[in-house]
This record gives C-alpha cells, sequence and structure tokens, in this order.
C-alpha cells in the first residue's frame, strides 16, 4: 500500500520521519499498536493520517485542553471541512455538542478529540456505540500507568470505556516510558499482543547541564536569559508561587517574559500561550502544566528553576527545546534540599505512592550528581545504549565538556556501610553521619552510640563529604532509603558484598551541591570564582581596619559574599554598592565611602571593564514584608503572632530579618530576645560575637554545644549586628 500519496495529499510531505510509516501499516491493517517516540519525533501524524484515511471516526483520548485546540486546528487547515476534526469535552455548550454528533453521524468528521473525563458520560458512549469508529488513540500513553511521571487514574478505566464502544484496535502513544511503564500500559489496556515501535530517545542536538543551585539562582537566570536575547524559552518550576515571582524578576529586569500555571484563569492561559506562539514574548515561566503538545520548533532552551520529580518529567521538558534540530540548551539548578523538599511532601501520601516516588526521585538524583556522559545515563533509564565517545552529540553535556575530579574513596565507602550495619541499620543519613563524625545528639545519646568505638571513626572529613559519599553509595544501590520508616537507611544485599570484598569506588569531587550556609546571604559559588582575587584582598584589609577603627568583628562590617560581589561588580558610588549582594542603603552609607574610593581607585590604575549589565533589580515583592517586619517589630509584637500573619514558619521569618539587618537596616527584637534569653545569657553569646573570627551559627552552635539552639543563636546574631554594625 503507498502511504505516500496520502501523505503528500493531506500534509504536503514528501517522506515519513523515522519510524511514522511502519506506524501507520500497522494501524491502518488493523492492529493494536504501541509507539514510544521522543516529543519532537512526529507522533501525532501517525494517528492522524490512518484516519483521514480510513472510513469513520477515530477517538483520540487526550489529557489536555489546550492540546487537542492546537491539533484540531491543525487539521481544520488542511481541510475544506470544519468538521473533520472536533473537540468532546466540558468547555462545549449544548448547541456544540448537537453539531459535533451531526458531523459524526454524517461521516465529515475523521477525528473526535477528547479528554477520559469526557469519555465516561454515558450519553457519549451510548452515542458512539452507534457510529462507525475507525480506531482509538490514546495519546499520552504515560498518564495510564501509576509508574508514569503524569499519572491519571481515570485513565485506568479506558479498557472497559473502549470495549463498551465497538472492539476497535487500539493505538498507544508516549514520548517517554520505561520498561516499567510499558508493561504497566499495555497491561493496563489488554493489549499485551500491540505491534511495539520504539525510536531512539537520543536527541544529539540538546545540551544538558546542571548547575548547583544558590540563593543566586535568579541572578544566573537572569545573566543566562540576556545571553541569549530574542530567542525563545521556558523556565519550568515546581509551584505557581515561584512561577509567579520569577516572571516578574524577569519582567522588572527588561525580559519579555509571562507567566503560566493552572491558577491563571483559561482567557490569560490562551492569551500567554499565543504571545509565546506569535512570538511577543520571549519566555515562559511555566509549571509542569505548560508545554504538552505545544508545537514551537524553535524554543532554544529549557531551564529547570526546580529539579524535576522523575526522569521523565526531565526528559519530556527538555525534550520541547530544539525539536526543528537546531541549537537546544537544557539547564537545571539542583540542590539537594529541593529533593528533600519533595520527599516530604511525599510523606502524607499512600505508601504504595511513597514507595514509587522515592524511586523516581532517587533515579532524578543520580542523574544531577553522576560525573559520567549525563546523555549515556539518560538513554540507559529509557533502556538504550548509548556510546558516550563516538555516539551521535557525545560531548553535548557539562560532564564530557568539564570532567569532573574524582577521588578513590574505597575506604570510606567501607566505614560508611559497616557503621550503618553497626549502628543496626535504624538511622537516617543525618545521624549516620554524626555518628562517623563523632557529633553528639540526645538521639544517638538515648541509643548510647557515642559510647560505641567507632563513634567519631572519619571526623578528619567534613559532615558534607560524608553526606556526599551517603548519596553517591545510594545511586550505585549499595544502600536504599526505607520507605516504611520514612528515610531511614538500610544495606542492600550488593552493600553487604561490599563490606566483606571492597572494590575501588571512585568518588566524584562535586560541585559542593548540597553547601547550605545558614545566613541569609549565600555568595553564588561561581561568582567567588569569577571574582577579581586580587580586589578581594584589598577589599578584606579595608574591611579589617574599618573593622578595628569602629571596634566591631571584620563580618560586621561587611560579610565575605559581599565582598566577593564587589570584586565582581567593581561598584564605585553608594548607589550601585547598594545593589551589591547583601549591602542595602543603610550599610552602604554607614561603611561604603572608603571602599567606593578603593574601587573606583582600583578600576581607574588597572583599566578594568566595568560590568553593566550585573546590576539586577529586584521586584520589591519583598519589600512589603519588608516594611511589615520593620512596623511589627517596632510595635513589639511577638515574633510568633509576625511569622503567623504571614504565613511564615519562624526559620523563615528569621531569614527575612537577616536579610533586612545585613543590608544595613535596624531591626529592634531586644523585647523578644528577653522573653527567651536571661541578661547573661545574652551577655554570652554577645560577647562570643565580638570575639568570633566568623558569625557562621554552625560553628557557634558547635562553640556553645547544646547550651543554645539555632533559633537562638541567630536572634541573637541579629541583635548584635543591629548594635554594632547598623
Amino acid at each position: 500500500m503507498d502511504l505516500h500519496s496520502p501523505l503528500k495529499k493531506f500534509f504536503g510531505f514528501n517522506k515519513f520521519k523515522g519510524l511514522q510509516e511502519q506506524v501507520i501499516k500497522s494501524i491502518v491493517n488493523d492492529n493494536n499498536t504501541f509507539v514510544i517516540m521522543p516529543t519532537g519525533g512526529g507522533k501525532s501524524l501517525c494517528y492522524q493520517l490512518p484516519a483521514l484515511m480510513a472510513e469513520g471516526t477515530a477517538i483520540v483520548v487526550s489529557p489536555l485542553i489546550a492540546l487537542m485546540k492546537n491539533q484540531v486546528d491543525a487539521i481544520r487547515g488542511i481541510s475544506e471541512q470544519h468538521g473533520v476534526a472536533h473537540v468532546l469535552n466540558s468547555s462545549l455548550n449544548k448547541t456544540d455538542v448537537a453539531q459535533v454528533k451531526a458531523d459524526i453521524a454524517s461521516g465529515i468528521t475523521k477525528l473526535l478529540y477528547v479528554a477520559p473525563e469526557s469519555l465516561i458520560k454515558e450519553e457519549y458512549v451510548t452515542f458512539l456505540r452507534t457510529q462507525k469508529i475507525s480506531f482509538v488513540a490514546i495519546d499520552e500513553a504515560h498518564c495510564i500507568s501509576e509508574w508514569g511521571h503524569d499519572f491519571r487514574p481515570e485513565y485506568r478505566n479506558l479498557k472497559h470505556i473502549i470495549r463498551a464502544i465497538d472492539n476497535v484496535p487500539v493505538i498507544c502513544l508516549t514520548a517517554t516510558a520505561t520498561e516499567k511503564v510499558q508493561e504497566d500500559i499495555l497491561k493496563t489496556l489488554g493489549i499485551t499482543d500491540a505491534n511495539r515501535f520504539k525510536a531512539s530517545f537520543n536527541r544529539a542536538n540538546l545540551f544538558y547541564e546542571i548547575r548547583p543551585k544558590t540563593e543566586e539562582v535568579q541572578k544566573d537566570i537572569i545573566r543566562f536569559v540576556k545571553q541569549r536575547e530574542g530567542k525563545s524559552g521556558i523556565i519550568y518550576c515546581l509551584s505557581r508561587k515561584k512561577v509567579e515571582e520569577v516572571a516578574q524578576v524577569l519582567q522588572v529586569n527588561g525580559i519579555k517574559a509571562v507567566p503560566y500555571h493552572a491558577g491563571l484563569d483559561a482567557k490569560t492561559r490562551v492569551k500567554h500561550q499565543d504571545m509565546f506562539l506569535m512570538e511577543d514574548c520571549d519566555v515562559v515561566v511555566a509549571t509542569i502544566a505548560f508545554g504538552m503538545g505545544i508545537d514551537k520548533p524553535d524554543v532554544r532552551f529549557v531551564i529547570h528553576h526546580d529539579i524535576p520529580k522523575s526522569l521523565e518529567s526531565y526528559y519530556q521538558e527538555t525534550g520541547r527545546a530544539g525539536r526543528d534540530d537546531g541549537e537546544g540548551y537544557c539547564l537545571a539548578f539542583y540542590a539537594y534540599k529541593d529533593i528533600e523538599k519533595l520527599e516530604k511532601f511525599m510523606s502524607s501520601k499512600p505508601v504504595a505512592e511513597q514507595e514509587i516516588g522515592h524511586a523516581l526521585l532517587q533515579e532524578v538524583v543520580g542523574y544531577a550528581e553522576t560525573s559520567m556522559n549525563r546523555r549515556k545515563y539518560l538513554l540507559h533509564y529509557f533502556g538504550e545504549e548509548f556510546d558516550a565517545i563516538n555516539g551521535d552529540g557525545a560531548d553535548m553535556d557539562d560532564n564530557s565538556r568539564n570532567p569532573k575530579k574524582k577521588h578513590e574513596a574505597k575506604e570510606n565507602v567501607a566505614v560508611l556501610l559497616k557503621v550503618i550495619k553497626d549502628t543496626l541499620q535504624k538511622y537516617k543519613s543525618k545521624e549516620v553521619v554524626n555518628t562517623i563524625i563523632g557529633k553528639e545528639n540526645a538521639l544517638l545519646t538515648s541509643h548510647k552510640t557515642h559510647l560505641q568505638p567507632f563513634f567519631g571513626i572519619g571526623k578528619e572529613r567534613s559532615a558534607s563529604y560524608w553526606m556526599a559519599l551517603i548519596r553517591q553509595v545510594l545511586v550505585v544501590n549499595y544502600i536504599k532509603k526505607e520507605i516504611e520508616q520514612y528515610g531511614v537507611i538500610k544495606i542492600t544485599k550488593a552493600g553487604i558484598d561490599y563490606i566483606d570484598n571492597p572494590s575501588s569506588f571512585m568518588m566524584t569531587e562535586d560541585h559542593s551541591y548540597n553547601k547550605e550556609n545558614d545566613n541569609a546571604i549565600i555568595t553564588n559559588s561561581k561568582s567567588s570564582a569569577a571574582a577579581d582575587e586580587k580586589l578581594v584582598k584589598l577589599l578584606k584589609d579595608l574591611r579589617k581596619r574599618v573593622a578595628t577603627k569602629q571596634g566591631v568583628p571584620p563580618f560586621a562590617v561587611f560579610q565575605d559574599p559581599s565582598l566577593d560581589d564587589m570584586a565582581l561588580k567593581y561598584p564605585i558610588t553608594l548607589p550601585e554598592l547598594s545593589t551589591v549582594h547583601g549591602v542595602g542603603e543603610g550599610k552602604a552609607r554607614k561603611f561604603g565611602k572608603d571602599f567606593v574610593k578603593l574601587i573606583a581607585d582600583y578600576v581607574n590604575e588597572n583599566d578594568i571593564l566595568r560590568p553593566d549589565d550585573l546590576i539586577v533589580k529586584s521586584t520589591g515583592i519583598n519589600s512589603g514584608l519588608k516594611l511589615f517586619i520593620i512596623q511589627n517589630t517596632d510595635k513589639k509584637l511577638p515574633l510568633e503572632d509576625i511569622s503567623k500573619s504571614k504565613g511564615l514558619q519562624m526559620n523563615e521569618l528569621i531569614k527575612e530579618m537577616e536579610v533586612i539587618i545585613f543590608s544595613g537596616t535596624k531591626l529592634n527584637i531586644n523585647y523578644a530576645l528577653d522573653d527567651l534569653l536571661d541578661e547573661d545569657q545574652q551577655e554570652e553569646i554577645h560577647d562570643y560575637f565580638m570575639e568570633a573570627e566568623t558569625d557562621e551559627i554552625q560553628v557557634a552552635l558547635d562553640e556553645f554545644d547544646g547550651d543554645y539552639d539555632e533559633d537562638e543563636l541567630r536572634l541573637m546574631r541579629i541583635k548584635f549586628i543591629n548594635e554594632v554594625a547598623n
């Protein structure tokens, strides 16, 4: 059978792409068919062409109204008959529904797009039973599987609904499916006899990069987007709130960006989607609600502000870049605490669902932290082998371009596994690490772990080293996290074998992905690397002189991250200085004069070209919150009341207060501290900060060894900076 003339007639193409022709032959011959084809591989044509050729109407089950509308418009564009394609969903009124039924009955409609929820309706099933149905196509078929990343319970019932309508062939299509998901889909639909077609998942034109996520992530994104001015991109965030915030920050910084999430009304969503398609804006900031079936071939970058919940989601979302085979840059920001947040969020779900969620998350951690070729890791996950040296696109990822350093960690892995075993596999990561570095806490003492000979066995290494090792050992499956007892680490059989026969284990020296500084102010790891070190040294000397003159510790003048940022931006006026990380107007006025003079002289003497794009404006979203905190602490309102009224946790409120205080604005919280600590205790902590080399809270916690908790020390640091530096 020649399929080329209908292809030319309906779609104007001279040849098929990839597996399309084989798939269409399978459908035309009335076979159940299962198609796995990456985003951009031309899936929709696989059912559109046979539907246009066949007698009767093909039912296309699709999860998203936007996707249906898009495809119906496209099909109507290639036919004289407006009724050639229709949508049947909740957006139609009675007159519309009558028109759809009339067009199907008269044989005009070739493609009927329905949401699974609509297909359940008795009146539709009764009507469709009396019509000639050619076949049923199920798009985004991974929604059927609970192992899939977009599981929809109503998809599970499709088998019975299809049987109730007619015994016709079924074609399932998905852009991502692991072996497990594939089997689940075929079993659930009762089509294990289906002809299976699987295209390669390798998108050789996409470049994959993972960067550590720091407090500077929005500045990183702005720089990245500004370097690609006029190019289209999508930025994915996990929450609606973050979508709004990032979109606003981009707009304030002169980037044409719009938000897109399920909380916006339908009209706004359609408007923003059309703006993106028509190039009235460059960037869409979105939750995962955006992009399924958005057929824009020239998306040049996809950024993940938050790491997704599964590798399928990641693959699906990055796959929206470079569909025209042109440039596609996939950048994701990763911090392990985001994973912990997702794990916490899962703990309220049923155990079976948690188990699946944890397994999927573990793969994401493995991908983000791997030092191997990222394309190889991704394709291996989808059951496809890849040659990391000669394969198509082999050098198109950050690990291949800049291989990370590794060192032999065989002995440390053995130590880690033995400690987990000897503490009877009852601790979570944090307690395992505390045991290894010899840091006592109430839980370890209650189990008498601090009296064991192995307590402190690895104290020459830092806690973050052992944490990173735990994650790398998790990825190779020597240990696993217990689901029932949330987060407890257990050794696998492979781990037990390793204790008996240790072999080489090359640990990757990663960029410190989980470097968590308790200060509200964290510099971007990249900016410190890029800072002018000669200038940093001069600024530190000046800070020391100023601090001695004022009788305060150096960190009370400016913190290290602020000096790094000055050596990156070269501010030479006080307004410019107040845009530096952690420096507000108050601080700039109080200490800034000598610093901007030193920098101006340095810039002149060394003929330095100052960057003009590094002053990232903030949206002022937090300025309202800042004002609220200042006004209410002035009124001496209890801190609990202030945090509750803004829906903040206490540690989040303290963080906001630190931002205020470190940028040089006064904040009086003495009344709150007087309720917490007596005069002697306050004096003891004040004296500590006066003498301390650093104001890092972890150092203070270690110094006081449990006498004070973290909140007390952070609040005292605020009072201290308020009195001596602001």
